[in-house]
C-alpha cells in the first residue's frame, strides 16, 4: 500500500468541504504539474493520503482514501492532466503543522520538507506512521 499527501488552500477547497462530500467523494481537479500528475497516475483504489491545508495554515488536518483511479481532468482544456477521486476518512485529532514535520528528525527526508510546493506527493510507510502518531491517532490507518 502506498501513501500520499494532497495539498489544498483552505480558501480553494477545505477539509470541511471534503468531509461534506461523504462517501461519494470529490475529484481532485486542477493539478497542472507533471510530477504531481504522475503521482496520481500511480495511485490505486483504497490507498490513503493526508489532507494538507497549505497557505497560512500549513498543516495536515485529515486522512482521505482514493476511491477512483487516474482519469482525464475535464477542467484541463489541453487534455494533458488527470485526476483521482478521494473521500474523507477521518479528522487528524491534532493538526500536524509543517513546523512540526520539519522539527521531527525522522521526517527530514519527507517530500513535504524537501519539495513543499509539490501539490500531490508520496509519503513513505514510516513517515505515515510517524505523522499519524504525531497527530494523535491511536493507530495508523
Amino acid at each position: 500500500m502506498a501513501y500520499w499527501l494532497f495539498k489544498s488552500e483552505r480558501e480553494t477547497w477545505s477539509w470541511d468541504e471534503q468531509k461534506k462530500k461523504g462517501a461519494k467523494g470529490e475529484p481532485w481537479t486542477g493539478v497542472r504539474n507533471y510530477q504531481a500528475n504522475n503521482n496520481m497516475k500511480a495511485m490505486k483504489k483504497g490507498e490513503l493520503g493526508f489532507f494538507y491545508h497549505s497557505g497560512d495554515e500549513r498543516s495536515i488536518v485529515g486522512i482521505v482514501r482514493v476511491i477512483g483511479e487516474h482519469r482525464p481532468d475535464p477542467t484541463d482544456e489541453k487534455g494533458k492532466f488527470g485526476l483521482v477521486d478521494i473521500e474523507a476518512v477521518c479528522d487528524m485529532p491534532n493538526a500536524v503543522t509543517l513546523s512540526d514535520v520539519k522539527a521531527e528528525p525522522a521526517l527530514a527526508e519527507m517530500v513535504l520538507v524537501k519539495n513543499s510546493r509539490l501539490s500531490v506527493q508520496p509519503v513513505t510507510a514510516d513517515e505515515w506512521k510517524t505523522i499519524c502518531k504525531m497527530g494523535g491517532l491511536k493507530k495508523a490507518l
